[in-house]
Parts: C-alpha cells; structure tokens; sequence
C-alpha cells in the first residue's frame, strides 16, 4: 500500500458531480462522493432575477462545479486514508455540450455583478434546446453549400452543439457576446479553474465544434451566408487544441489547499462523461458497442477507418481512443423520461423498484403498447429537438406496468435503430457493453437490450464508470502510463455480468419493432411536421 499511486477522476453530470479515488496499481476504486448541485437544472426561473425561462432552455450555475470539487475531492481523500502527496494525477469528465461564456482570465459572465441578471451570460446545459431555429438555419445554409465538413457529423448539426449556442447568444445579446472572451466547454473551464490555465482538447472540438485537425473550423463564408455578419466563428473557441491524455498543468496552489491535494497533482486536459467510460469499462476494441445509460444514452464505437455515414452525432480522429476513429450517437431522453413517468405522471416516486418488478412479469408484446422515445427530441439518428415523444396502442386497460414496459421497449428500440444505421453502412456490432446507473439498477432493462437487439449484453461490475476513467486519464497525464491503452490493459475491471438474447423473444420483438421503424420514419422523416406543429402551437400557449 505504501507503495500505491493514486488518481482521482470526477464526474460532473446533469444534477451531480462526484469524485472517485482510485489505485492505478490495481485498479481498485478506494473511496467516492457524490455532491448534488445546489441549483441543479435551472430550466424554469433565473436564479438572480426570478425571470421565466423561455421554453427549451436549460442552464446550470458554475458555482456548484467548484461546490462538487470542493467538496467532493477532500472526502474521497478522508475516506480512503490515504497521504494526498500520493495522489499524483486528476481527471475531470463532463456532460457536453455544456458551454459557458468567460472574460480572458476565466471568470464566468454570470459570476458578475454587471452580468450576472443577462440569462446568456450563464452557462447552457448540453440539454438547451432553445437554439434549434440556429442549428436548422445552419442545416439548411450547409446543404445548400454542398459544405462536405457536414457529412462527419450525419448530414446534421444539433442544437445541442457549439455554434447553435453560440450564435444565439450573438443574436439575442450582443452586448453578451461581444463581453465574452471565451465561449468555452465547461470540461475546459474546470481544467482552467485547476490550473489558471485555458487548454482545450481536440475531442469536443472535433465532436461539437465542428473542427478538424485537417481542415479546420468550416470556411467563414459558410457562416456569413447563414448570419450575415458573423465573421469570426473562431474568436471565442481558440485555434490550439491537444489530444486527450495530454497534462494542462498542475493544480494552482490557492486551488491545491482548497482540493487538499499536493500542487504536484497533474491535472489532464478535460473530457467528457461519455467518451471516458470507455477506459472505464475497459473498452478498446472495434465492434463493441458502448452505450452510457443516464439521464440521456451517448453510444460510442471506435473503428481504424473512417465511415461518413448519416445520422450519427460524428466520427473524429482521436476523439475518443488515440489512434482510432471514435464515433458517437445516442439518445435525447432515458432517465429523463422514466423520471417524468414515475415523478410527474404515476405521482409515485418510490416506485421505480415496483414498476420494474411489474414490468418484468409482462411477456413481449403483451402491453400491446410501443412508444417513440422522443420526450427531449431525438439525438440520433433524426437529430431534431423538435420532435417529441408519443405512445400508441393505448387502451382503458392499460396498466402503469404496461407503459413503464413501453417506455423501458422504446429505449431499446431506440438504440437498435441506432446499431441498424451502423451495420448498414459497413460497421459490424458484434456485443454491448452498457454502463451507467441504469444498466446497475434495471436488470430488465439490460435483457431488453439484448432481446430485441439480439446481441449479448455485457455489464461490468464496477462502479462510477465515468469517473474512473477520467482518473486514468489522470494517471496517463501524470506519466504513470504511457497511454490509455496500457491504463486500460492494468486496470480493465474483471467481474462482468452478461445478459444473453432470448431469441424466441427477439421474434416477437421483430415483429414490434418494424412498427416502431414505420412510425419512427413516418413522424419523424415524411411527416414530422405533425409533432413540429404540435410543439409550436403549445409553446405560442404557454408563453402568451
């Protein structure tokens, strides 16, 4: 033991952050903490003035960033025991695109007095969707162009994404943007925090800022064309960008005494919560199909080669893994929409134990029911934030089971789509590997996956999968490994659970999901103006 080195790795998602303690000797996990944000999703009323959000929006306050850090990082070092002059490395992994407007020093706009009333100048949560008429304008200015930077991103730019946000700050608060030295991505931010120093990596430039080492940023006569007079699209995202694993520094020292930590910690450059479960779990390999299972799904594989196929969320040289292409989907709405149906509909927030128990005793198909997993838009492969979700088959005997069954269906339903538009286009899924709270607390919801994809399911027996790997990023920044594939080789968890397809099941669920693909194409491809028309009329509603 006293001879063991040590990396902690935090996790910031969507209402929490939490910290892990890790042995990069042997891979064990010593101590973790979880921190709720005080704010947490701040989708309804700005904090500092009480104004009503407009619909779509969702912030977060940077203030409980550094609560999780503060927090956070001390306790998993209380608890463990161990001297903290050990603990040579830090990670840090985030939801993304989560981005936030700074002056040149780091300090948010929204920590500001002047600023601090002005809602752009907080940070936008991956989940704000207000900048969908942005990422449509844009959709229709690249495809009018021919614009091939497109086809890396599925023929379509989210709303989720840098540039959407972005330029809807410039078009509805110039003074904002015009204050605003950096628009940056709060995995950047809390490496800036760390370390006084501003270091942003290829990965989320590359995945949501739509550079390439290559080519660059898309030409500015691209953006001028859609926004007459945006012509500095690089001005807030900087030009340098270094690869994941690379160290940003070390700890500031007025930041080492609040982290408890020594100033020698080496702090990597930043990551996202996705990408990183893939070390996490072990995950090198082409043909393993990664989902992360949470309050969205982010799906990963990475492959030697490159494939521009449509409907993902992109493909990026070293995005993920050095040396591989890394390629991302996934899905809008999965914790979120469970919670609304327990919270909110079945008023019964104790019960997601008794729903899943009811839920696992129904037979395939017996609901009778499918539904359209749209409750936040959906992701991939449509991505359209304006579609929204919808269930079918509904009768007067319709249980609260049977509609949580449903919902559990159209998830996996959701992430078959997902693997069909890979395997069509020439990349072969040959396993799952899920990750995530839901994969440890829903064996129902694993069996789902592997029945109706008929593909085995595995689930490692770990815990905190997303910030145990940004600790092994740590670790790499440190100099502990060479890379991240020797990390993974020393530290790949060895309990796994395995979930094999049921292929009478399968059969039933054939059957299902060609009407799940026929409505899914229906309302969301030939005839999604339905949905779309349906959202507008109850936003013109609600905000009159």
């Amino acid at each position: 033991m006293s001879d063991s080195r040590y990396a902690i790795g935090v996790d910031f998602g969507t209402e929490s952050g939490r910290a892990v303690l890790l042995d990069v000797s042997s891979g064990e996990l010593l101590a973790t903490k979880a921190v709720r944000y005080p704010s947490a999703v701040i989708d309804e009323k700005l904090p500092s003035t009480g104004e009503r959000l407009p619909h779509d929006y969702a912030l977060q306050d940077p203030d409980d960033w550094v609560t999780v850090l503060t927090r956070a990082i001390p306790a998993v070092i209380k608890e463990s025991g161990v001297d903290a002059e050990k603990v040579v490395g830090l990670g840090i992994d985030f939801t993304s695109c989560t981005v936030l407007p700074t002056t040149s020093d780091g300090t948010p706009l929204c920590t500001l007095k002047q600023w601090r009333e002005r809602r752009h100048a907080w940070p936008k949560l991956w989940k704000h969707h207000a900048a969908q008429p942005v990422a449509d304008r844009l959709n229709e200015v690249a495809l009018e162009r021919g614009e091939d930077f497109l086809a890396r991103y599925g023929g379509r730019i989210s709303s989720e994404w840098y540039f959407p946000k972005l330029i809807e700050v410039w078009l509805e608060d110039r003074e904002v943007y015009d204050a605003c030295d950096a628009f940056i991505e709060a995995t950047d931010w809390t490496v800036w925090w760390l370390t006084g120093s501003e270091c942003r990596q290829t990965a989320t430039a590359g995945f949501k800022a739509m550079w390439s080492p290559e080519e660059g940023l898309p030409p500015t006569e691209y953006f001028t064309a859609a926004y007459p007079g945006f012509d500095k699209p690089g001005e807030k995202l900087g030009e340098h960008f270094v690869p994941l694993g690379s160290q940003a520094g070390t700890l500031q020292p007025d930041v080492a005494k609040k982290l408890k930590l020594p100033e020698s910690t080496a702090v990597a450059v930043g990551n996202v919560d996705a990408w990183v479960s893939l070390p996490g779990v072990g995950v090198e390999d082409p043909g393993t199909f990664v989902i992360v299972i949470g309050t969205s799904i982010c799906d990963m594989i990475v492959h030697p080669e490159e494939t521009r196929l449509p409907g993902i969320t992109g493909v990026v040289k070293d995005g993920i893994l050095p040396g591989l292409y890394g390629y991302e989907a996934g899905q809008a709405a999965v914790g979120d929409m469970l919670a609304w149906f327990v919270n909110d509909l079945a008023q019964a927030p104790d019960s997601y134990g008794a729903l899943e128990k009811g839920a696992a005793e129904l037979a395939p198909g017996e609901t009778g029911l499918v539904a359209l997993d749209w409750w936040n838009g959906n992701r991939t492969i449509l991505a359209d934030a304006d579609l929204t979700g919808a269930i079918f088959g509904l009768t007067l005997q319709s249980t609260r089971e049977e509609i949580y069954r449903a919902l559990l269906e159209s998830i996996a339903f959701g992430s078959r789509r997902i693997m069909d538009n890979f395997e069509e286009h020439g990349l072969v899924l040959s396993e799952i590997v899920a990750c995530g709270g839901i994969a440890e607390r829903s064996p129902l919801m694993m069996q789902l996956l592997a029945d109706t994809s008929g593909r085995r399911v595995h689930v490692p027996e770990v815990s905190e999968i997303p910030a145990r790997g940004a600790a092994l990023f740590g670790a790499v920044a440190a100099g502990v490994f060479d890379d991240i594939g020797a990390a993974i080789e020393a530290t790949r968890p060895k309990k796994v659970r395995t979930y094999e397809p049921d292929l009478e099941a399968k059969k039933t669920y054939d059957r299902v999901y060609e009407i799940y693909r026929t409505l899914y194409e229906f309302l969301g491809r030939s005839d999604a103006r339905l949905l779309h028309e349906l959202k507008r009329i109850g936003t013109e509603r609600s905000s009159a």
